[in-house]
């Protein structure tokens, strides 16, 4: 039986893989033709993260799903207490993060190294993280779980809503999706 929460959160995962191997190309590109990247584009990538990924899909996987494991499968308890401290450090990850691009974006080249090595941590931790709930975390809940605990996650995350997993943005976003997708290159958007 596929659950809806399982096919949001690996949709939502694509999405942000998506995302963070786009910010890499994009800092790659830049520095190989000796340019500054466009930072309003990095700027809204980042805030896009910092919305939807921090805010909804750690949120609910903390307070959700991992309880609900950690009750079924205690085995995988110290790699929930982990993923649990990877999200509670993500927001100021991400923070650090911003501050590192506004540095280099208002002190120019002597802070470009800075902020790509601080990003290139951010995406090879984020990526690393993802890959240990979709190699552990998911399969054990598919197989755990009970049909009560579905529905209650399913109805949580059935409102997330990311507009990068294709759904319509609210109101409140469009301008922020708009931005990315006209500025950012496949396969995240349809800039150059």
């Amino acid at each position: 039986m596929r659950h809806a929460t399982l096919t949001i959160i690996r949709e939502e995962h694509q999405a942000l893989a998506a995302m963070l191997r786009s910010l890499s190309m994009l800092l790659t590109q830049s520095r190989r033709e000796g340019t500054a990247p466009n930072f309003e584009l990095l700027r809204s990538m980042l805030f896009y993260i910092d919305e939807f990924p921090e805010r909804l899909h750690h949120t609910k996987e903390t307070q959700l799903l991992f309880p609900r494991l950690r009750e079924r499968c205690p085995e995988l308890v110290p790699v929930l207490d982990a993923l649990d401290a990877d999200h509670e450090q993500g927001e100021r990850a991400i923070r650090r993060l911003e501050h590192a691009l506004l540095a280099f974006e208002m002190m120019g080249e002597s802070r470009r190294a800075e902020f790509e090595a601080a990003a290139e941590r951010y995406i090879t931790f984020y990526l690393s993280h993802m890959g240990t709930e979709e190699n552990l975390i998911l399969p054990a809940a598919e197989a755990h779980l009970l049909p009560e605990d579905w529905a209650e996650m399913d109805a949580a995350f059935e409102s997330n809503r990311d507009p990068l997993t294709g759904h319509e943005p609210d109101d409140l976003y469009r301008p922020l999706f708009t931005r990315i997708l006209n500025m950012a290159p496949a396969p995240i958007g349809l800039g150059g």
